[in-house]
């Protein structure tokens, strides 16, 4: 009896586990027709395409304003006033010296005049010996001496107007005007405020060119940016305007490396057209640069490629793909060329799966193109079994691949699988709730009905 019960027991276990196995449901999608984009993500931020700012050459006070946040301002409009008093008196004094420096000039010139008389007068005496040479030589010395002071003179005069300019310049600095026609995006100073110009200017103002015009600093990781070219279509949001798409295009690919904690990233710049102004400097851009596209070509879902069923073993089924192959060529004799199996295409006769190139129509690139990927994916056969089927693959967007070879429209690829005891156990209802067996959030009691 011993024995009789343990084989019900074996054939009973064997039924169960094999009940489960053929319980297996497969979750299979349809090859169809659409387009697949290949991106490549980055973050960056969008900023005028020219900016500048506007400083204080000369310390001083501010007097006052005349342009605020978000002014529009034109080329040479006045945007602020320096305290011009000190400045002025600069003007006055340097304008005293020069004068004097005039005077003195005029005053050496009458020194020469004087010298050199005296000097022709002491040559005439010395020539009817009524001079004694040493009155001679203190004449010529004389008036040398007095010619030179002349032009030490001009010097005086020239630098005593290059004061007078510098000053006139430095008065005229108190003026802070604006050299382009622009927005003003920031104001750093009020009136009354103090402005020390030392080693470097301060900022009072912050103008930006065009708004209507703008541009995303992105920043793109080194494995992407061999990726990224110059003329590609850029589409990016902000988060002032999550449901909205902004498009742009690549304008520069800079090749200067940006290094932060060993990350290294590089600036493409994106240009941006914004009519209607609605994206403003500063703000966070998510872009997304079009790498490659592909239209109406053949596509499946990634998932397709991510399943294996339980028990696949690719390298043994290679080596008896070889094995076949090479009987089938030694039956066929030297020279021929061994066929394609229907296994190695997937041609299952239900699951409409074929070869060909029909795949690769459609804007796809043929088979056999530089950056196409061979791969498994499966198919559901006659018996609703997965067959693996070999594909060539194109690019991806992430949650579609193109497929370039070895499938048919409509041929439904396996995603996924789920056996009874999992759908089972997902249908069991929980033995006790979530917070039952948490410590810090322990059962509420029932509450009594008060009657």
């Amino acid at each position: 009896m011993a024995a009789i019960a343990g084989i019900l027991l074996l054939a009973g276990a064997f039924f169960f586990w094999k009940g489960r196995d053929e319980d297996v449901r497969y979750a299979t999608a349809a090859v169809d027709r659409g387009d697949v984009v290949e991106v490549v993500g980055a973050t960056g931020a969008v900023q005028a395409v020219t900016t500048v700012q506007v400083g204080s050459q000369v310390s001083g006070t501010i007097q006052n304003l005349s342009a605020d946040f978000n002014s529009t301002v034109k080329k040479g409009q006045v945007l602020a006033r320096l305290d011009p008093s000190l400045f002025q008196a600069r003007v006055e004094q340097a304008r005293a010296n020069l004068i004097s420096a005039r005077a003195n000039l005029e005053r050496s010139r009458a020194e020469v005049e004087d010298t050199r008389q005296k000097y022709e007068r002491a040559k005439a005496l010395a020539g009817e010996q009524l001079l004694p040479q040493s009155d001679l030589d203190t004449a010529r010395a004389n008036n040398e001496a007095a010619a030179a002071q002349v032009k030490a003179s001009q010097a005086a005069v020239s630098q005593a107007a290059a004061g007078l300019n510098q000053a006139q310049v430095d008065a005229e600095h108190t003026v802070i005007a604006s050299p382009i026609d622009g927005v003003v995006i920031a104001r750093n100073v009020d009136v009354g405020q103090t402005v020390a110009a030392s080693l470097q200017a301060p900022v009072l103002f912050v103008i930006a060119n065009d708004l209507r015009e703008l541009q995303v600093n992105a920043s793109i990781d080194e494995a992407d940016v061999g990726r990224v070219q110059p003329g590609q279509e850029v589409q990016f949001r902000v988060d002032a305007y999550p449901d909205q798409m902004f498009p742009g295009r690549v304008q520069q690919v800079r090749l200067q490396p940006t290094t932060v904690q060993n990350v290294v990233t590089y600036n493409a710049i994106i240009s941006v057209d914004n009519p209607q102004q609605r994206l403003m400097p500063g703000m966070t851009a998510t872009v997304s640069v079009v790498a490659r596209r592909a239209d109406d070509v053949l596509r499946i879902p990634a998932a397709a490629l991510r399943f294996r069923p339980e028990g696949f073993d690719p390298s043994q089924r290679q080596r008896q793909r070889q094995g076949q192959d090479n009987g089938t060529a030694a039956a066929a004799g030297p020279g021929s060329r061994p066929e394609r199996t229907a296994g190695a295409r997937g041609a299952g006769g239900g699951g409409g799966a074929g070869g060909g190139s029909r795949g690769s129509t459609g804007g796809g690139a043929a088979a056999g193109e530089t950056g196409t990927r061979p791969q498994i994916v499966f198919v559901l056969n006659e018996k609703g079994e997965p067959q693996p089927a070999r594909v060539r693959l194109g690019i991806s967007d992430g949650q579609f691949v193109e497929v370039r070879e070895g499938l048919d429209q409509g041929a439904r690829v396996v995603t996924g699988a789920e056996t009874g005891a999992a759908r089972a156990a997902a249908a069991r209802p929980a033995a006790a709730s979530p917070g039952a067996s948490n410590p810090f959030n322990p059962p509420q009691r029932p509450q009594r009905r008060q009657r």
